[in-house]
């Protein structure tokens, strides 16, 4: 299974899910996103908001590539750049969790700073390259893809990575159920 698979079918649970209740949240015309189910509103005003598939690709990873002088494993490409979306909660066969999602365009930029700021620790602490796609509840874990292998990690920032919790994205993914 490919990563956008895995994901799509996990977004379409979360859907399922929630479809009773779609989570709010306060709608900011400074922030903008397709994710917004009710576009006509006042700065404030309170909406829910769902998963949007994107439809142009970004160049982020591109850009991150050349920035840390690497290739980014294409399983962290797919994940980031297919959806807009707020973070998606989840339960893992290890527990809770909560999947980092990007709400738009400014949205991916800050994730781009904040995975360079990552990735130059990793390689400070001469560390194997490993990017964040989730954090742990309520202990403050994060999941990373490991990027030279694309193996799924539990670490904890500044340290070692744990424990290898699985063989790729995909199949991480695959085994999630909706909070």
């Amino acid at each position: 299974m490919h990563t956008l698979n895995a994901l799509e079918s996990f977004i379409a649970t979360w859907l399922v899910h929630n479809k009773d209740a779609l989570p709010g949240i306060e709608f900011d015309p400074q922030w903008p996103s397709l994710c917004y189910r009710d576009q006509n509103l006042k700065s404030g005003d309170m909406t829910s908001w769902q998963p949007q598939k994107q439809t142009s690709p970004s160049d982020i990873f591109t850009r991150l590539g050349a920035a840390l002088e690497t290739d980014i494993h294409p399983d962290i490409t797919a994940y980031y750049t297919s959806y807009w979306s707020n973070h998606l909660s989840a339960v893992a066969p290890a527990g809770d969790l909560v999947l980092l999602q990007v709400w738009n365009e400014e949205d991916m930029e800050r994730l781009r700073a904040n995975l360079i700021g990552h990735c130059v620790t990793k390689i400070k602490q001469k560390q194997p390259l490993s990017l964040f796609f989730a954090c742990t509840e309520p202990d403050d874990g994060i999941l990373t893809l490991r990027n030279d292998d694309g193996t799924i990690w539990l670490e904890y920032p500044g340290k070692k990575p744990v424990k290898q919790i699985a063989d790729n994205l995909p199949a991480f993914l695959s085994q999630l159920k909706p909070r």
